[in-house]
């Protein structure tokens, strides 16, 4: 499959070769089928920055890319380097031919610019929050295109420039792309975090905020209230149940001296 696109601003991408693999072995739990979707050597050049992007997927999760500025191999997972290797050299050529490709294409297309989307962030916790134990927020930014965009993190407004890693761009089904950025953090009840996100499709930079939620603590007052409600629920109980069992009692013997006489 062949992508192409022009948008306004002198720039082009070009995703010459995308190989979309629609694997023939399913996987079969019961009467439930899978399908596997493997993305083989995904290139995006582009003349912005003139820069470009090879990337290996399986089911939508980064195997690795190619670092074209130190010209290696980056696993999303350091392991995968233990079990498998990927010659480079490939890769590089690819971009070069993707380079050469663009610069025909400019030259001799008739092209319409393409539009500006607007991006999609959210930001949340890797796992569930506990005070004091340190932990990672994502920031997801969804729908990009073009795939040029700035993700800065603010911790209380102040902004973070350590610790931070993030994704390359993951291509989508509809042409867009996905990105994430991480921050380390040690959540704390008086901290705010800040995910600043800047895209051509924006008007303004796009800011999403996460703190955390921590529960109200209850006052003594409150406490003891309601320990009062509790015993004075039970003891109503108590004195009904007695009641109730001694009204019982005396009914049946009501009933057994009528019976006698």
């Amino acid at each position: 499959m062949v992508c192409l696109w022009f948008p306004p601003g002198s720039w082009t991408v070009i995703l010459p070769v995308i190989l979309m693999v629609l694997s023939p072995l399913m996987a079969w739990a019961g009467s439930n089928r899978t399908d596997h979707v493997g993305t083989y050597g995904t290139n995006v050049y582009q003349t912005y920055g003139a820069s470009g992007q090879f990337t290996f997927e399986f089911d939508g999760d980064e195997l690795f890319y190619v670092d074209l500025g130190k010209k290696e191999t980056v696993w999303r997972l350091p392991e995968f380097n233990n079990i498998t290797m990927f010659e480079i050299q490939s890769a590089l050529r690819n971009i070069i031919m993707s380079k050469r490709n663009l610069d025909i294409l400019i030259k001799s297309a008739n092209f319409t610019p393409a539009t500006n989307e607007i991006p999609e962030v959210a930001v949340f916790p890797k796992s569930s929050v506990v005070l004091g134990i340190p932990n990672t927020l994502i920031c997801q930014v969804d729908n990009i295109f073009p795939p040029v965009i700035n993700i800065t993190w603010f911790c209380n407004g102040h902004f973070v420039a350590e610790g931070i890693s993030e994704t390359t761009f993951y291509p989508k089904s509809d042409h867009s792309f996905l990105k994430f950025s991480y921050l380390p953090f040690l959540p704390s009840g008086d901290d705010f975090y800040d995910c600043r996100v800047e895209h051509w499709g924006l008007e303004e930079p796009l800011v999403k905020r996460w703190e955390p939620k921590i529960p109200t603590p209850t006052s003594e007052l409150t406490e003891t209230v309601v320990c009062a409600l509790g015993l004075a629920m039970g003891l109503v109980g108590i004195v009904a149940g007695t009641v109730l069992i001694l009204r019982v009692r005396c009914l049946g013997t009501a009933s057994r001296r009528r019976r006698a006489m």
